[in-house]
Formats: structure tokens, C-alpha cells, sequence
């Protein structure tokens, strides 16, 4: 079987190609696109006209993508963005006359499961791990072994929200840093009650700003870092401390001149750095991987027979 799984995030949309045969598995194509779907009035659960054209634009671009492929099974799954828009069913019935696409809107439940399936492929989870994954609308944490789940939930605490709620000047004040941990200790009361109990020693990030942290790290040591090849790699914690706060002080323009910094995470990439501090001083864990396999992973897990 060919499969195609689409991947519509709150930023960025994703598209996977690859052939299925039984519990085996071959990547055949893989991008992303920066749609910022969440642009404009996430906090106010509506998605705009214009970030929608831009949604419909990228699922035009993978649509001629899987007919070049002759993908036969398409999997498109639409996460925090579409799902707590009060026009995101107008927005999937759209997608479906435009493109042909049918959008399957999933809860954060099914994408805290997903995403677990997709980082246990990479063989990462050793012991009791914690998984983070930080997305544009919506952040899941699965605390897990590698044969079973123990606890997870979604919040909607996203780059994205955060940035429109807290991301004023350039670069962030301490006050508007204090504030964003300020509004994570009630969120998160019930995640780090369970983490005490459980005493993770591994927080696994899943893709997305874990990456970029990883490239920016390796930037400074003069490597270059071939992403596709990667299932999953250790992160340095102390090493981290150190990039986390020079994002933090830097401005949007310092940010974006840092060799391994992509353009759609410039301002995102500090969103994401307070949330993984925040998470490394309540767990103290020994280690810090990533994992490059997240939710389009988790469905292609699934797939498997």
C-alpha cells in the first residue's frame, strides 16, 4: 500500500509519502510547509480568511504531490487550530470542495496517542520517559515506557497562543517571561503532580522546536546536521541552558541570523525554550533527547500491520 499522510498543524502542514508493506515501512517523500493557520485570532478560536486560503493553497500543492506519487491511502489529520475553531468545520468542508482532501479532526487525546506511537518507533523511550511536543495551538505530554502509556493530556498552551498572549517587545521583557511561567504553574499543576509521583529521567521533545534547538546547537560547533537522517539524538542539557537564554535576550533580528535558525520558528523558538525550562526545573531529569518522529509518524505507525 502507498500511503500519504497529511499533517495540519497549527503552523506548519506536513505531508508524508511511503509504502506500506506489513509491520515494514519506506519513506518515499516528506515536506513541510509554513501555513501559520493559527495567525490572527487563535485565542479567539476563529481562523481567518486568509490564513484558510493559505491552508487551501499548501493542500493544493500536496494534492498533485500524492496523485504524482499514486498514493492510494490518504490520512489527513487536522489538530488544535481547526479542532477548537468555532469555524473549523466550515474549514474542513472547504478543504474537501477545494481539494478533495477528507480532514479527520482529532482530539488532543488522539494526538497525544499518535504522537507516542510515532517516538516509539525511533527506539528513544528507555525507562520512564516524558514526551513533549510543542506545536502552534496545542502542547501534549505522554508520560510513558516503551510498552505502554502511563498518563497524557493536551493543552492549549501553543507557541502560537503564547506569542499572541505574552510576545509584546523585542525581545521579551523579564516581565513578560515571568509572567508566561507564571501562567504555566496552574496549567501544569496536575502534569508535574504526576511526574513527582512517576520521577521521569528522560524528557523526550518531539520534532518541531526540538530540532531547531539541536541544529542551533550543532551550528555552534561548526556541524551541519542532516535532520532526515536522524531518528532520534541526545541534547546536551547544560548546553541547552546556555541557547535557551541567549534566545531569550536576543532580538527577533539576532534570532534570525543564527546559522540553523529557520524563519517560521525566529519568535516561536523563545515560546518553546521558557516551556522546555519550565518542564526541565520541575523534572530534573538525567537526559534530554529528541526524537525527528512525531503525530504523521504515529498515524504511519498505525498503518502498520
Amino acid at each position: 500500500m502507498r500511503a500519504a499522510i497529511i499533517d495540519m498543524g497549527t503552523n506548519t502542514f506536513h505531508l508524508l509519502v511511503a509504502n506500506v508493506v506489513g509491520a515494514g515501512y519506506e519513506i518515499l517523500y516528506r515536506t513541510s510547509l509554513p501555513v501559520k493557520l493559527g495567525q490572527g485570532r487563535i485565542n479567539e478560536n476563529i481562523l481567518i480568511p486568509e490564513a484558510m486560503q493559505r491552508g487551501i493553497a499548501a493542500l493544493k500543492t500536496f494534492a498533485a504531490t500524492i496523485e504524482e506519487y499514486g498514493a492510494t491511502e490518504i490520512r489527513a489529520t487536522a489538530t488544535s487550530a481547526v479542532r477548537s475553531a468555532r469555524n473549523g468545520r466550515e474549514f474542513v468542508a472547504l478543504v474537501k470542495n477545494e481539494t478533495g482532501i477528507e480532514v479527520k479532526v482529532i482530539s488532543g487525546d488522539t494526538e497525544a496517542q499518535l504522537i507516542y506511537q510515532g517516538v516509539r518507533l525511533t527506539g528513544a523511550i528507555e525507562g520512564t520517559s516524558l514526551i513533549m511536543d510543542i506545536g502552534g495551538g496545542s502542547v501534549e505530554f505522554i508520560l510513558c515506557t516503551a510498552d505502554e502509556v502511563i498518563w497524557k493530556k493536551s493543552y492549549d498552551i501553543g507557541a502560537a497562543r503564547l506569542m499572541q498572549q505574552f510576545f509584546h517587545s523585542d525581545p521579551l521583557t523579564a516581565g513578560e517571561r515571568e509572567a508566561m511561567r507564571a501562567h504555566f504553574v496552574p496549567l501544569l499543576e496536575d502534569l508535574v503532580a504526576v511526574c513527582r509521583a512517576q520521577q521521569p529521567q528522560t524528557l523526550i521533545g518531539s520534532a518541531g522546536a526540538f530540532e531547531t534547538f539541536i541544529q542551533l546547537l550543532a551550528a555552534q560547533q561548526g556541524a551541519a546536521l542532516d535532520l532526515s537522517q536522524v531518528a532520534a539524538a541526545d541534547i546536551d542539557i547544560e548546553a541547552y541552558r546556555v541557547l535557551s537564554l541567549s534566545l531569550q535576550q536576543a532580538t527577533h533580528a539576532e534570532r534570525a541570523s543564527m546559522k540553523g535558525m529557520i524563519p517560521l520558528r525566529v519568535d516561536m523558538i523563545v515560546v518553546a525554550a521558557l516551556l522546555t525550562d519550565y518542564m526541565l526545573d520541575q523534572l530534573n531529569p538525567g537526559r534530554l533527547r529528541l526524537s525527528t518522529f512525531d503525530l504523521k509518524m504515529g498515524v504511519l505507525a498505525a498503518m502498520l500491520g
